[in-house]
This record gives structure tokens, C-alpha cells and sequence, in this order.
């Protein structure tokens, strides 16, 4: 029997939802102001979702639900809540400048409202497939948002870069669950960390799969000697995006360290934590 447990993903809900209302609604916005009334839907959306997760949502004890593929605890909803209010500061803070420049359009707060949506999956992920849905759609929006003056060459040139290098983080992130889906035969977070302990210390396939792990992550925190994406896509994004780039999606990325390596690859801990404290000092 399915368990779904649908309440426990009411503020991605809610957020995905009205991210697809707003675009409908964009369409027949007769009013003067019809952008304008897409921020201020996106931005009350973004606060009420995060109300929801903070003060309504946390759980007493871990939840599971979708067929144990999301997971429920108090992490994920302190992260959620994190991600939201920090979403919507962006948006209020880079308004002034998106309607000076020609961005203060409901397709770039829609864009942000699914990007928000991808990192709070991130953050709730209890499978490896949920975990690699979240990258992507967060990632997908992001790419989006970074090409959204079009007419920029250097914005276009941005978006590429990111695009491809975001495209390699993501193939070696894929290649090191496949990996753990070979070492365990599952791609359930808890039963791949209760397999893995029973693994002889020294294994191989282990050891490939925790640097192929450590390596995609560096790449999507924009960590040395990972980073060379970071210079050009801040510089050529319009300084909106920047601020939306460099503020939530770090939380996220914390989330989806905690996920792969604490929650997924502990047994491994003495051989990812000398590789983390190695990143940390050269960034």
C-alpha cells in the first residue's frame, strides 16, 4: 500500500501551485500593473509557505511519505522555511532594479518560484531519484533565469557556461548513485546507509562512489578547485539573479550535503570528511 503522506509537502505544494496560477493569471491581467501583481502573488506565496513550514509544519518525530521516497523532519522544514524567506528577500530586494532594467516580468518570479520548489525537494529528499528531480528542476529554472536578458551576449555566454559545467556536476552525481544503487540494489537513502555498513572497509566501489559524491557537490557549492563557473555566471547575470544565486541555493546545497554524505555515505565519514575539510580551507 502507497503511503503518501501528502500533507507533509503542503509548501512545495502550495508554492508549485501558485506558480502556475500566476502564469495563467498573467494572461488575462487586464490591469495596469499586471507584473507588478505577479511579484507581489510571488513574494506573499513565498512568506506564506514559509510560515507554513517554521511555525505550522515541523513534526514531532521523522515522517516518511510518497512511498518513502520524501522525508519529513525538523531539518528539512528549518531549511524549507530558510529558503523561502530568503527567496523572498530577493525578490523584494532586487525589484527596484528588475523594473529599471526590463526584468520585472512574471516569467522570471515564476522561474523563481519552481526554483524554490526543486531546492525544497532537495531539502526533503529520502531517494536518491527524489534528491536528483530537485537538482534539476532547481537547476533548470536557475539556467533560465541566468540567460533571461536575452539580448546579452555576455548573459548568454553565462547561461552556457553554467548550463554545460551544471550538466557535468550533474552526470558525475548520477554516475555515483548508479554506483551505490550497484553496491546496495536501492536508491532509498536509510536501507542505502544500512547496506553500506555491512560493506568491508576499503571498498573500492565505495571509495569511487564518495569522490564522484564530494566532486559533484563541490561543483554545485562553487567550491575550489570547482568554481571556475562561479566568476563568469555572477559577472554576466543580471544582478538580481546573482543575488537569488548566490542566497538560497547554498542552503540547499548544505541540505543536499547532509542527505548524500551524513545521511547516505556516514560509513564512509573518515574519508569525505578529510576531503570536505580540504575544499573548506582552499575556497
Amino acid at each position: 500500500m502507497m503511503l503518501l503522506n501528502t500533507a507533509t509537502a503542503v509548501p512545495e505544494m502550495l508554492i508549485a501551485g501558485m506558480a502556475c496560477l500566476i502564469l495563467m493569471v498573467r494572461l488575462f491581467d487586464k490591469s495596469s500593473r499586471p507584473n507588478f501583481n505577479s511579484f507581489a502573488l510571488s513574494t506573499v506565496t513565498l512568506i506564506c509557505a514559509g510560515l507554513l513550514a517554521v511555525v505550522g509544519g515541523q513534526p514531532e518525530q521523522t515522517v516518511l511519505a510518497f512511498n518513502g521516497a520524501f522525508i519529513a523532519d525538523s531539518m528539512s522544514y528549518v531549511v524549507k522555511g530558510f529558503i523561502a524567506f530568503i527567496s523572498a528577500a530577493v525578490f523584494i530586494y532586487g525589484a527596484r532594479y528588475n523594473a529599471d532594467h526590463g526584468y520585472f516580468k512574471t516569467e522570471f518570479y515564476v522561474l523563481g518560484l519552481f526554483g524554490v520548489v526543486g531546492m525544497m525537494i532537495m531539502a526533503s529528499a529520502a531517494h536518491l531519484l527524489t534528491l536528483y528531480v530537485g537538482l534539476e528542476l532547481f537547476s533548470l529554472s536557475l539556467y533560465a533565469m541566468v540567460a533571461f536578458f536575452r539580448d546579452s551576449r555576455v548573459a548568454s555566454e553565462a547561461a552556457i557556461k553554467y548550463f554545460i559545467l551544471g550538466g557535468l556536476a550533474s552526470a558525475i552525481l548520477l554516475y555515483a548513485m548508479s554506483l551505490l544503487y550497484g553496491l546496495t540494489g536501492s536508491l532509498e537513502i536509510a536501507e542505502i546507509a544500512e547496506k553500506l555498513a555491512l560493506l568491508e572497509s576499503g571498498n573500492l566501489g565505495l571509495t569511487l562512489a564518495i569522490v564522484l559524491v564530494v566532486v559533484g557537490l563541490a561543483f554545485k557549492l562553487g567550491a575550489v578547485p570547482f568554481h571556475m563557473w562561479v566568476p563568469d555566471v555572477y559577472q554576466g547575470s543580471p544582478t538580481s539573479v546573482t543575488a537569488y544565486l548566490a542566497a538560497a541555493p547554498k542552503i540547499a546545497a548544505f541540505a543536499m550535503v547532509i542527505r548524500l554524505l551524513v545521511d547516505t555515505l556516514q560509513i564512509g565519514h573518515d574519508q569525505w570528511q578529510g576531503m570536505l575539510i580540504i575544499l573548506a580551507l582552499l575556497s
